[in-house]
């Protein structure tokens, strides 16, 4: 292969490799977001407030008085409910779950894997700030491939 040839071929795996991460950098704005609520829960509203602002994403809120209902067909599994369930592009995010490992999942898309949980409401987390304090508390990822830690907070 002459020099030049060689040269061309570079440039355009280059470019290639340039549009790849140029797509996944907007996978998380490009998706599809819907979040499940109970109409009588105010965090759910400023949780996704927090990914609205976040991931320049438009959040379409439905209302429900069965969220059990929803969980059950999502396949939550009952340790890891929180108040609110959001489907986006395929996966599940249960409760408060920031909004950068929203991404970091619709980049990475682990084999297996199905969703993200934030069991329960722990302070500090979106959607539950408490004036600067803050529990410690874990992002679980879950579905086929079993239960992982996707990411781990400190409390303050």
């Amino acid at each position: 292969m002459t020099g030049y040839w060689k040269k061309s071929v570079r440039r355009s795996f280059g470019s290639a490799a340039v549009l790849v991460l140029a797509a996944c950098s907007v996978a998380a704005q490009a998706a599809s977001y819907t979040m499940f609520r109970d109409p009588n829960c105010g965090c759910c509203e400023a949780w996704a407030a927090h990914v609205r602002e976040e991931l320049s994403a438009e959040v379409a809120v439905r209302n429900s008085a069965d969220m059990a209902a929803i969980k059950d067909r999502e396949g939550v599994p009952g340790e890891l409910r929180s108040c609110h369930t959001m489907i986006v592009d395929g996966y599940v995010i249960e409760g408060h779950v920031p909004a950068a490992d929203i991404a970091r999942l619709l980049r990475e898309r682990p084999a297996g894997v199905e969703g993200l949980a934030v069991a329960g409401m722990p302070i500090g987390s979106p959607g539950m700030e408490m004036g600067g304090r803050t529990q410690p508390y874990q992002v679980i990822a879950f579905g086929k491939a079993g239960r992982t830690v996707f990411n781990t907070y400190k409390g303050s």
